[in-house]
């Protein structure tokens, strides 16, 4: 891991608490991650024209474990 790599989307939540959902399971697998939001969940309860959408960003080269996480975590 360089502390240059650069930091990718992973998931994208159509709100905060569904993104603190997914930045749970990821750090349960030991995957270190963080939230990007455009506004404040305080301000948006609901998602309008992607404003109220979370980004959960993980590094580069976790980012097909975090994703294969995802996927079988939202299929199971």
């Amino acid at each position: 891991m360089s502390s240059k790599e650069k930091m990718v989307q992973v998931y994208k939540a159509p709100n905060e608490m569904e993104a603190q959902v997914i930045k749970s399971l990821l750090e349960s697998y030991g995957i270190p991650c963080f939230l990007k939001s455009h506004a404040s969940p305080s301000v948006h309860l609901f998602t309008v024209d992607g404003m109220g959408e979370v980004k959960v960003m993980v590094l580069e080269s976790m980012a097909e474990e975090a994703k294969n996480l995802i996927v079988s975590e939202n299929s199971g």
